[in-house]
């Protein structure tokens, strides 16, 4: 069984998610005596390329076509597909970042597959069907997934996997392969990011908040906060819905879902749609001024007392301890 691993990229540049999804699949690759590929499609440098080397790929196949400068979901699985077949993969690995999600049913789809996705830990590959652990309901709960076709596609959710290098080196390859017309019949033009911001996907803290700031005009301990930590910014629907943070940044059940290593709830009661969204992270910790708010259920550390104290000393007390 050989492994192909899909590696994307953001303006020409990989993101930790792509080095998490890369060791998962070297660690799979490991685990069935096969060798890892990486098929890279869009402008990359040459060196980020190459880096993929010390997390495990041995081989990389890059696509670079002005037709696919930017993501089109179509025309990505195809590439992907046919890049699969020209190694004789059996198992795609992707991330289950936003482009991820829309990306791993057609990958499965053109190569007539079992899909995984969300996966969360490395797959059982002891068997001929490979299972593999993933989230369900939104975070709630977990599922065991069971993958028997001959051919298989697991998407990793993103903080779920630890880097490994290994310091090994990769080639570089040119793949060209045929793309169909009608996968480009819709192309975007352009794709506008923040690029002085953490994502919320891809982050390792998140510093989020609700309606217990009172208003929008108090948001700016919360942005210095997440500054000092390095954080993506969130917030809970009641906020978004209200106007006073952009929907963007709302986490919960009709949110984004993260599963940063850190997630800072300040002013936030609770409820288990938002719960729903924030579950997968590795470390809770809430401040609110109400004890009996649900959050405290799940917390790893709670702080019983108001935002409007607590987060300027928090604030402050971190700033010292790194010297700034």
């Amino acid at each position: 069984m050989s492994v192909l691993v899909y590696t994307e990229n953001t303006n020409g540049s990989f993101k930790k998610s792509v080095y998490e999804v890369v060791s998962y699949a070297k660690a799979i690759a490991d685990s069935l005596n096969t060798s890892l590929t990486a098929i890279s499609i869009g402008d990359v440098e040459q060196s980020a390329l190459t880096a993929l080397g010390n997390y495990g790929a041995s081989r990389v196949l890059n696509v670079s076509s002005d037709q696919l400068k930017q993501f089109v979901n179509q025309a990505y699985a195809s590439v992907i597909a046919a890049a699969a077949d020209q190694i004789g993969a059996d198992l795609i690995v992707l991330s289950n970042s936003f482009s991820g999600k829309g990306l791993a049913p057609r990958v499965a789809a053109k190569v007539e597959a079992g899909l995984a996705d969300g996966a969360v830990e490395l797959p059982d590959v002891s068997s001929d069907n490979i299972t593999v652990k993933k989230a369900a309901f939104s975070g709630k709960a977990f599922a065991i997934t069971e993958l028997t076709s001959a051919k298989k596609v697991i998407a990793l959710n993103p903080n779920s996997f630890e880097l490994r290098e290994t310091g090994g080196n990769t080639t570089v390859e040119t793949f060209q392969p045929d793309i169909p017309g009608n996968d480009l019949a819709a192309i975007i033009q352009d794709i506008v990011r923040t690029t002085d911001k953490v994502t919320l996907p891809d982050a390792e803290i998140v510093v989020s908040a609700g309606r217990g700031l009172k208003g929008p005009e108090n948001w700016g301990m919360i942005e210095e906060l997440a500054d000092v930590l390095g954080a993506a910014t969130a917030c809970s629907k009641p906020v978004s819905d209200a106007g006073w943070r952009p929907h963007s940044e709302h986490v919960g059940q009709t949110g984004i879902a993260v599963s940063p290593n850190l997630y800072i709830a300040i002013g936030i009661s609770g409820a288990i749609q938002h719960l729903a969204g924030v579950s997968a992270s590795k470390t809770i910790v809430v401040i609110n001024k109400d004890p009996e708010a649900p959050f405290f259920k799940v917390a790893d550390y709670g702080i019983v007392g108001d935002a409007f104290d607590v987060v300027p000393r928090l604030t402050a007390a971190i700033k010292a301890y790194k010297g700034n």
